[in-house]
């Protein structure tokens, strides 16, 4: 078995707003006119009013910072040269999705012609994460065993209370409207790479799925890179906190290989009892409960996240050298997740758009 390289890639998806009203506003089309440099840095999503970025390979995280900072820096400046700003969060707090422009390139069209109001309705904005594993075997087994974190890690990155003006009283709604998605969700686990290419080739074989990028779980083996690729995160809205969640999800996957190399593992669990802490950490954030299920018990989510940093990742993070960052984690713990400084403006203004003046201010904070 080959070590992974660890290497990092970050995949961001941006709202576009107007600065006065806070609303939505079609952008996409000027890039995709635009030059040919800023095409291949800048890349469409389904909804005009979204613009993706996706970094260089990182060799560690401070090279995926620098990376953030530079696609924020990069796409901010651009969408300030029409006179608009860029957002940073899983939902937008008022606009609606039946007021949205859909891309007019191929995939997407395809994609509203198969799904339908579905595709129409997916109006949500995502992190992905993806760290470098070159064994197939090894990625396999990471994948089934890391699906115990991703509601910790949903949790600290929840950043979607608000649906069409609404305050949802969820803290990630974006998960709820993704799941109407087929082929979502935390996968089954495989027991080998070789079982998972034949699930692949049976969806490819059966005319339903072209190929594995339109398997749209949680975590999966991306269908290009040598990489895991973690989708189950809200758009983080500070820097600082994607650097963070990115950093975890490395750490996760060090922590993993040490295991395998010394012919150990984390226990794994059904996917239908991983799906109900996915469901707490959507609902009710850093604020509720999560289930340990080895103790059949549940505890306050803050704890279980702490739990992770100081016993499941202590003895990676300073090989890795990402102490400081994994353990922003706590600071998000004290403070708040965005979804929960969303809410805190709310409640004080009782204004929605004064949710996205602050989510305006959080975004470009630092860049």
């Amino acid at each position: 078995m080959k070590a992974p390289s660890l290497t990092l890639g970050i995949e961001e998806e941006y709202q576009v707003v107007h600065p006065e009203t806070g609303e939505l506003t079609s952008f996409i089309t000027e890039i995709l006119e635009g030059d040919l440099e800023t095409r291949e840095q800048i890349h469409p999503e389904l909804h005009q009013a979204c613009v993706e970025t996706a970094s260089e390979v990182c060799r560690d995280v401070g090279e995926a910072r620098e990376e953030v900072l530079r696609m924020r820096r990069l796409v901010s400046g651009k969408v300030a040269e029409k006179g608009l700003a860029i957002v940073a969060a899983g939902t937008h707090p008022f606009s609606t999705w039946d007021q949205q422009d859909i891309t007019p390139i191929e995939r997407y069209v395809g994609l509203r012609e198969d799904l339908q109001q579905v595709a129409e309705r997916n109006l949500i904005f995502g992190t992905h994460i993806h760290v470098g594993i070159e064994d197939r075997d090894f990625m396999v087994d990471a994948m089934n065993v890391s699906r115990y974190f991703l509601p910790h890690l949903l949790a600290l990155s929840t950043s979607s209370p608000f649906w069409e003006g609404s305050k949802t009283g969820l803290h990630s709604y974006r998960s709820i409207i993704w799941r109407n998605f087929p082929r979502t969700g935390i996968p089954m686990s495989f027991g080998s790479w070789n079982e998972y290419e034949h699930f692949i080739e049976t969806m490819v074989r059966s005319n339903t799925i072209p190929d594995s990028s339109k398997i749209w779980w949680d975590v999966r083996p991306n269908h290009k890179f040598p990489t895991l690729e973690f989708r189950v995160c809200d758009m983080c809205t500070r820097v600082e906190e994607v650097v963070c969640i990115a950093a975890i999800f490395q750490g996760i996957v060090a922590k993993l290989w040490k295991l395998r190399r010394d012919n150990l593992t984390f226990r794994q669990y059904p996917e239908v009892l991983l799906a109900e802490n996915k469901w707490r950490a959507a609902r009710y954030g850093l604020t509720g409960k999560l289930i340990d299920f080895g103790r059949q018990s549940e505890h306050p989510a803050t704890d279980l996240i702490v739990e992770l940093i100081e016993w499941f990742l202590d003895d990676v993070v300073d090989e890795l050298g990402t102490r400081a960052e994994v353990e922003y984690a706590l600071r998000i713990i004290r403070e708040g997740s965005s979804s929960q400084r969303q809410v805190a403006v709310y409640e004080e203004t009782g204004d929605v758009r004064a949710v996205v003046r602050h989510l305006m201010a959080e975004t470009v904070e630092g860049v």
